[in-house]
């Protein structure tokens, strides 16, 4: 093995060791990593792929086998397409893992006690062609697919693996009393689309009638607004 291989393998470790992976499991890591490649011959940056993305995407982040899963502390919570990236980084920044979204577009997230990790998330379009395209992009990076939502795709990876030591949580906060966190134009569009039903909802009361395609205009206006900022972010990203 060259000094190469091993400034790597040096590398993967400790991006382990700082992503609380126990020290018995790293080292039972690397040993059968190392004699994979002794198999194979090849170097490892061309097998893995840089060091700490691959140590990012390593499964020694989950609790082991037999480990109770159900101590974590769990956390369902929700935001508007204005404010949801942001409210990522300061949840994320405080140890939550998205672990997907629900039916209803909320975040599902868990916290595992004695592993203090940070989480980094990004949200990309990857409707149509651009599903592929963008997983192949950023998966080599650690990146992975937590949750969807209509054309938007949200990723998350441990901060450990751009950040390093940094990467690590020192104190857990609580648990934050809220569930819903919307921006000021989110709240702008809440507040209109609550007269503008409150007042179909009066004109029927009054006898003349609900007209469908009131909320057909409604909903056919939330969605051009939807796609619209798709694909702005498309053009940007």
């Amino acid at each position: 093995m060259t000094t190469t291989d091993a400034a790597y393998f040096d590398e993967l470790a400790a991006a382990l060791r700082t992503a609380g992976v126990p020290p018995e499991q790293t080292d039972s890591t690397v040993a059968e990593l190392r004699g994979h490649l002794a198999e194979t011959g090849t170097r490892p940056e061309e097998e893995f792929g840089p060091a700490a993305a691959f140590a990012a995407r390593l499964g020694g982040l989950a609790p082991l086998p037999g480990e109770p899963g159900e101590e974590a502390e769990r956390w369902t919570w929700t935001a508007d397409l204005f404010n949801d990236r942001r409210m990522l980084a300061v949840h994320g920044d405080q140890g939550w893992e998205v672990e997907s979204l629900d039916t209803l577009g909320r975040f599902v997230c868990r916290r595992a006690p004695g592993v203090a990790l940070r989480w980094e998330y990004r949200r990309e379009v990857i409707g149509g062609r651009r599903r592929e395209q963008v997983l192949g992009e950023l998966e080599p990076e650690g990146w992975e697919l937590c949750g969807e939502w209509m054309m938007y795709g949200y990723l998350k990876r441990p901060k450990a693996a751009s950040a390093g030591p940094a990467g690590e949580l020192d104190a857990r906060p609580a648990r934050p009393a809220g569930w819903l966190f919307l921006s000021r134009r989110g709240k702008v569009a809440l507040t209109v689309w609550a007269v503008a039903v409150a007042a179909c909802v009066g004109v029927a009361v009054a006898g003349l009638g609900l007209p469908g395609y009131v909320f057909a205009l409604f909903g056919v206006g939330w969605a051009i607004s939807a796609t619209y900022t798709a694909k702005l972010e498309a053009q940007r990203g």
